[in-house]
């Protein structure tokens, strides 16, 4: 059987002011991708192919993005250990996001067919867990065991958040504390860990190590308020997968708590009826509401004051080299969430 290609399409361009930011960080990606076509090479001959589909360069690859950035250690430099960390959590972010369009039964996924549509769902499953099993085995690879303690952890963790989020789906009790739980189980564990790994094992101390934790922590944070924002104000041509699957499988995020506080009884009933598998409400009728109320400033103040928080734990370390790459990616954030349209955000 020929040996399976990871496919590669050229990703939308990044926003004119941060495209020197991905252009620095262009070595370690071309790096990553070897590396992730070489481990294509591990899995059996029979689910290459498939492996290969699962691990595509067309992603963002925020999480790889701040393993090399929290360790970044001058132009050229790109060392095998931040490239190895890289594909650890790279892999482990790529089989949640095949077991999430299963439940959320995703059709589009970077602009084509998820996974399981390509496939189907029963294979799929056991897809994503054989990319789970290769990460750890390429965490177990390195001569530390701090890697893969760290990163089986954060994937323990990581599902256990998806269990919370598809055990409370159509569950309109949930409250912020609850919902912050669980997103920082489900999104902020990985951009966490991915700093403090990229600190790490470029032999900064443990106070930065510390410091680069709770920023990604934060911005992991800030980043699924901003994806639950898109699922309602997104354009899926744009945004490149399903959005309104929310609404559809009865996931209550913030977006929908906000416009649920505002809304008549009657509405209120209406969404919930939605939720609950009545008669469905849309996502036209919930993204004018959301508009009308304007439920989405509500939502960019929290990113906001999630990226603060986050910027404020480099504070004391902006003479380390990483540093201000990493404030960056607070930024591109900041300039995702002005192009939806919804409302301006302060630097």
């Amino acid at each position: 059987m020929p040996s399976a290609v990871i496919p590669s399409r050229t990703p939308p361009p990044p926003p004119q002011e941060f495209s020197g930011l991905f252009e620095r960080v262009g070595p370690h990606m071309a790096a990553l991708d070897r590396f992730m076509q070489n481990e294509v090479e591990q899995f059996e001959p029979e689910i290459r192919r498939m492996a290969a589909y699962c691990l595509d360069t067309t992603g963002k690859r925020l999480r790889p993005t701040l393993v090399f950035v929290s360790g970044w250690q001058g132009e050229g430099m790109v060392p095998d250990d931040l490239v190895r960390a890289a594909a650890v959590v790279e892999m482990v972010h790529l089989a949640t996001l095949v077991h999430d369009d299963i439940m959320d039964r995703a059709e589009i996924r970077r602009s084509r067919r998820t996974a399981a549509r390509e496939f189907g769902p029963d294979a799929a499953v056991l897809l994503g867990d054989a990319l789970f099993s290769q990460a750890l085995h390429i965490a177990a690879r390195f001569p530390t065991t701090e890697v893969c303690r760290v990163v089986s952890e954060s994937t323990r963790r990581v599902c256990s958040g998806e269990i919370m989020q598809t055990l409370r789906r159509r569950d309109l009790n949930i409250t912020l504390a609850e919902y912050r739980r669980m997103i920082d189980l489900k999104t902020a564990e990985l951009f966490r860990v991915s700093c403090f790994l990229g600190a790490r094992l470029s032999g900064h101390d443990l106070a930065f190590a510390t410091a680069a934790d709770r920023f990604g922590h934060h911005l992991g944070i800030a980043y699924q308020m901003y994806d639950d924002l898109v699922d309602f104000v997104g354009e899926e041509q744009r945004i490149g997968k399903t959005l309104g699957t929310d609404l559809a499988t009865g996931k209550l995020t913030l977006p929908l708590m906000l416009l649920l506080e505002q809304v008549s009884e009657g509405e209120r009933a209406a969404i919930i009826a939605a939720m609950r598998g009545g008669q469905p409400l849309g996502l036209a009728a919930s993204r004018q509401r959301m508009q009308e109320l304007g439920i989405a400033t509500g939502v960019v103040r929290a990113i906001e004051a999630e990226l603060a928080v986050a910027a404020a734990a480099l504070g004391p370390f902006a003479q380390l080299t990483p540093v201000p790459l990493m404030r960056q990616l607070g930024g591109m954030l900041r300039a995702q969430v002005a192009a939806l349209a919804v409302t301006p955000v302060s630097p």
